[in-house]
């Protein structure tokens, strides 16, 4: 059977988006393999469907390119916004999105042709504890603490924003080897889950550059919820202050995350549609 798609990135993080609403997919996890193939399919982070929920205006559930399940991405979330939205699943400009890793809250920024522009989220609470994270490790938190990844030493920073990730303040990241290194991090053993890792450097004390190299994808232009995390990670470490809108800058772009003195993390982008198309698929 032939299904629609729309294909949609916010900061370079992109990914298939098909409407569960008139599509049934009986096996998502094998269409993601196949559609993320940049050679042989569409091309894309992975497939994210917009299905109905029962909780909130609408479900996002996201499969990275390997196929595996994902929780949350902060750019997906973006997109799954602009495009309920814009196919009139519902007209609401607040509006909550069902994740796996709970109700989010997203604000739109519509213009007057109808088009939305900016989306703000708020991403919830940043998890620092280890065993929530989840990592093997000691103590309520691990921040600034040491890890030997691949023979060496990093200083690293550990949080969940509905997915593990782990922040490394550093230089230089623009020579590192980030297809050689972040395997090393993805599937460490402090990671049960396998983990994100953000390579980043401090430009001043409201930028920050980073790279990410993700689990189950490798390295990406973005991602979401890797930003939140550096954005917490940026104040737990003192280099910000809570509250501060700090603008990160990733390969695809740009996002501004603020972390809140509540705990919760609020970010802010762009959700870009791209094309769409058809697709011939067989159950």
């Amino acid at each position: 059977m032939k299904i629609k798609f729309s294909k949609m990135q916010g900061t370079g993080n992109d990914y298939v988006y098909i409407n569960s609403f008139e599509h049934s997919i009986a096996c998502p996890s094998e269409l993601s393999k196949m559609v993320s193939d940049r050679h042989f399919g569409i091309g894309s982070d992975g497939l994210i469907l917009v299905a109905p929920s029962v909780t909130a205006d609408v479900r996002m559930i996201m499969f990275n390119a390997d196929g595996s399940e994902g929780k949350m991405c902060g750019n997906g979330i973006r997109c799954v916004a602009k495009y309920a939205y814009e196919h009139g699943i519902t007209d609401k400009k607040h509006m909550e999105i069902e994740t796996a890793s709970g109700i989010k809250t997203v604000d739109l920024t519509v213009n007057e042709q109808g088009t939305v522009e900016y989306v703000s989220v708020n991403m919830g609470k940043a998890v620092l504890k280890p065993e929530q994270i989840p990592m093997i490790a000691e103590g309520e938190s691990f921040i600034a603490k040491e890890i030997s990844v691949g023979g060496k030493l990093y200083t690293a920073t550990c949080v969940s924003m509905g997915n593990p990730h782990c922040v490394i303040f550093t230089t230089g990241i623009d020579d590192m080897d980030l297809e050689k290194i972040g395997p090393y991090f993805e599937n460490h053993s402090m990671f049960p889950e396998q983990v994100n890792t953000e390579f980043v450097e401090v430009m001043d004390s409201h930028n920050y550059k980073m790279r990410v190299f993700e689990r189950g994808s490798g390295e990406t232009m973005s991602c979401g919820t890797g930003t939140c995390a550096v954005a917490v990670a940026a104040v737990l470490n003192g280099y910000a202050g809570y509250g501060e809108e700090l603008t990160i800058h990733i390969k695809g772009g740009e996002l501004k995350d603020t972390y809140c003195e509540d705990g919760t993390v609020i970010m802010k982008g762009r959700a870009v549609h791209v094309f769409d198309g058809e697709i011939e698929y067989m159950d």
